[in-house]
């Protein structure tokens, strides 16, 4: 019995550790995605990063859901295990899609705005790790709740930066230019949404929980 337990201990810190992981990949993603829209002159090598993390982040996600799959007994909801672990992933996704689509628009410098945005976003990952991170010990980090806000407040940023810069775009005269960068522009608020969904998560979890 005493065995059984352990076994089921440690399968539960492989999962957290796993989750961790995705989640770090998410900040070095979005870091890696203002690097891009700060240093324009080197697309397709920042490109090339975050397609290699995107593949990396991949495989964490995987790994989760492989490990729940064997696990009869997880750490929390398997549901919310789940739904972290995918909308972590989305963010990471979204990421390495704005990069591709800034390669295949052939966009040469940083629209207005946006690197502003990327910077917002890499804050809100930052969020998303620091939340994932503590899930193995929520009685010990009532903080959580306010990190899950934090987040929020981030994406809400985000949304008003997101109009600013539509409303700058509607003001060229350039068609294909708009749908490009409207294109780009929606997709990063987007990721931050999906910031936003891992800390509702959270903030249910911590409800359940501490």
């Amino acid at each position: 019995m005493g065995q059984w337990l352990s076994w089921v201990k440690s399968n539960e810190k492989e999962i957290l550790n796993i989750l961790d992981n995705l989640a770090k990949k998410s900040v070095e993603v979005s870091n890696e995605l203002v690097e891009l829209f700060a240093d324009m002159e080197h697309l397709d090598e920042h490109h090339t990063k975050i397609k290699q993390i995107e593949r990396d982040a991949d495989g964490y996600t995987r790994a989760v859901f492989a490990e729940l799959n064997k696990t009869f007994i997880t750490p929390l909801d398997r549901e919310d295990i789940q739904r972290i672990a995918s909308k972590t992933d989305d963010v990471i996704d979204f990421v390495e899609g704005i990069s591709g689509r800034v390669v295949s628009y052939k966009i040469t410098k940083a629209p207005p705005f946006m690197l502003e945005i990327a910077k917002e976003l890499a804050k809100a990952t930052v969020e998303v790790e620091y939340m994932i991170s503590k899930l193995g010990n929520l009685k010990k980090n009532k903080d959580l709740i306010n990190h899950c806000r934090n987040a929020s407040d981030i994406e809400h940023t985000i949304d008003d930066l997101y109009r600013d810069a539509v409303g700058k775009l509607f003001e060229t005269n350039d068609a294909i230019t708009i749908i490009k960068l409207k294109d780009i522009y929606e997709a990063i608020e987007t990721a931050s949404d999906r910031c936003v969904d891992v800390a509702d998560v959270v903030e249910d979890i911590v409800l359940k929980y501490a």
